[in-house]
């Protein structure tokens, strides 16, 4: 603990608030609430704590604090810190699990369709569907129980959907509104557990057309009964109520939290939400953090009703929750909480080891990695490798791994401007100078570690650019290949020495990822570049077409095949202007003929004799 923050620890306020944690370079890492600041805050630097909490406290080197008037107040402002800040140790809901919902449109003729967002545009919305399966049934279910509208109103002739029964065609014929309406009520009685009512006239109907010998029409209500039946029976458990609500659950283990969602819809569980997560506060208040964030901005829609366990403080839950809330003392309800938090447990126990060892891929190999070298953990890696041939179109590339993983957002390609011909080393140092100048100049984050895909020429090269131009301290290692081309061995010191890693050690796996991933992402952009400047070249080589041209051309016909193969009237009516259509039309002459020429003597090779 350093003397700033024991400095800050003395004067901590008796009062509600949350806490930010910041670690050297300034950054937030973790956002809390607590009762107490002073008592919240002072535990983290006293007393022992779990192996992930001691990761957490190594790396904070300050921190800030807001007072709030409740503990309430606090509770909805860690929320928003937390949305803004992305701290990495926080619980982060993203956008990954968008589930489907059955939305019908807000228009003069309505549509019924499948969307994953949730907008402001007085629609009517039905879902969540976490099985997506499920939600395309409904759809396709009520489809052809109902023929909304499937065109375009700008259409001039009846669509596919109309000759199927499923479109009454709006924009061909004329059809009163309030039939759409009351299709609409149908619907929507129907999702709101009415369907059983709907089957039932469906019943009369295929009863009426059978006594008037209409077999074929009541061929079509016997299916739509069997559709209903199909769609609306796929349920794992029921309820006569109808009423949609999400049931919360959670269990703890080792410092972890998994939280179950059941989402009830029509009275029935249709699917089950699933979140694992440390934890580093307590675990009630990280768990109404993580139902906060649920909520937030839409991510999911709220049902009539939210049941929570008992031991959660209901005025702290229902400020996050825009919905009404329920802690079940007895009965069915109880059941469900009860049953959800049993789920929660089963699932942390039986997953507990597959995420130790995804811990043990990411950040203890990193952990490992760093006390092998010598160094702090590198928990932000970033890698280079130079691509060309023979000195031609060179390029460099450079990813970032952050906490063992790649973070692609922040990968970057580089054209080689200052150096030619094949020199490894020259183009090193200008990608080195170009990338760091540009850290320093825009205060970007800086590297625990840089890797370079190469052998010493490389590695010093890129030190020399780090130390004497930019006077930076970063630790730099080589990874060399061998003659199959795999990772070898990494390179790290001064002078460079082997370090001992084990072949079939996480930290040696973690290392291959590395350098495979620049590897590729460099071939990958050296190859665009080539393939680009290829086709720039034999198009140069056309007097009158100039640099727009080549871009209209491009466009058009996509490559540079297409255009040899392409007729005069083609090429004019890409824009070309009648002289240079068939100027590039004569030009590519000889490429056709030769293309002809070796169709016929491979049509001929293959004829039987």
């Amino acid at each position: 603990m350093n003397e700033k923050i024991k400095g800050k620890l003395a004067l901590l306020p008796d009062q509600p608030g949350c806490y930010l944690m910041k670690d050297q370079n300034g950054t937030i890492i973790y956002v809390g609430k607590a009762k107490i600041l002073k008592n919240r805050v002072r535990s983290y630097f006293t007393g022992s704590h779990d192996t992930k909490t001691e990761k957490l406290v190594s790396e904070i080197v300050d921190f800030e604090y807001i007072v709030t008037e409740s503990n309430v107040e606090a509770l909805l402002l860690e929320i928003n810190l937390i949305q803004k800040n992305d701290p990495k140790y926080n619980i982060m809901l993203k956008d990954d699990k968008s589930y489907p919902y059955i939305k019908i449109t807000n228009e003069k003729y309505p549509r019924l369709m499948i969307t994953r967002k949730v907008l402001k545009d007085k629609a009517h919305y039905f879902g969540p569907y976490p099985d997506a399966k499920a939600a395309n049934e409904t759809k396709r279910l009520l489809d052809r129980l109902y023929p909304l509208r499937k065109c375009s109103l700008s259409s001039k002739k009846p669509c596919l959907y109309y000759h199927l029964g499923q479109c009454l065609c709006p924009s061909v014929f004329e059809v009163d509104p309030k039939v759409y309406q009351d299709m609409v009520e149908e619907i929507k009685h129907f999702l709101n557990g009415g369907y059983t009512e709907i089957q039932k006239n469906i019943e009369k109907k295929m009863g009426q057309a059978a006594e008037n010998l209409e077999f074929e029409k009541a061929a079509e209500f016997r299916d739509q009964i069997q559709s209903i039946q199909t769609v609306m029976t796929h349920q794992k458990m029921t309820n006569t109520d109808f009423v949609d609500r999400d049931v919360f659950g959670y269990a703890i283990d080792k410092g972890w939290m998994c939280v179950q969602v059941f989402f009830v819809r029509q009275g029935k569980l249709i699917e089950r939400d699933v979140s694992m997560f440390p934890f580093y506060n307590e675990a009630e208040e990280d768990f109404l953090t993580f139902l906060g964030q649920f909520y937030h901005n839409q991510k999911h829609l709220p049902p009539k009703e939210v049941l929570l366990p008992g031991n959660i403080e209901a005025e702290s839950a229902q400020a996050v929750i825009p919905t009404k809330l329920i802690q079940p003392q007895r009965g069915k309800k109880k059941k469900l909480v009860e049953l959800a938090n049993k789920n929660a447990f089963v699932s942390l126990t039986e997953k507990f080891d597959l995420i130790m060892q995804k811990e043990e891929r990411t950040t203890g190999a990193l952990e490992r990695l760093g006390l092998a070298m010598g160094i702090a953990t590198p928990n932000r890696i970033e890698a280079f490798d130079n691509s060309n041939i023979m000195g031609t179109n060179p390029v460099s590339a450079m990813i970032v791994f952050v906490d063992g993983k790649p973070c692609k957002k922040e990968y970057r390609k580089y054209k080689i401007k200052t150096v030619k011909g094949p020199d490894d080393y020259a183009s090193m140092r200008e990608v080195i100078y170009r990338r760091y100048a540009r850290v320093v100049k825009d205060c970007l984050p800086f590297p625990d570690l840089i890797i370079i895909d190469g052998g010493k020429g490389q590695v010093d090269a890129a030190k020399e650019v780090l130390e004497e131009q930019l006077g930076l301290a970063i630790p730099v290692a080589g990874l060399a290949k061998n003659d199959r081309h795999r990772t070898s061995e990494l390179l790290y010191g001064d002078p460079l020495e082997v370090v001992n890693l084990t072949r079939n050690s996480q930290e040696f796996f973690l290392l291959q990822r590395i350098q495979d991933e620049v590897h590729r992402f460099a071939i990958t952009f050296h190859r665009q570049l080539r393939s680009k400047n290829s086709f720039a070249s034999r198009l140069d080589e056309i007097e009158g077409l100039g640099p727009k041209r080549k871009q209209q051309l491009l466009r058009q016909f996509k490559s540079l095949k297409k255009i040899i193969e392409a007729s005069e009237a083609e090429l004019k009516q890409a824009g070309l202007p009648t002289n240079v259509a068939h100027t590039v039309y004569t030009h590519f002459a000889k490429d056709r003929s030769e293309t002809t020429q070796e169709a016929v003597q491979n049509t001929t090779a293959a004829s039987p004799h």
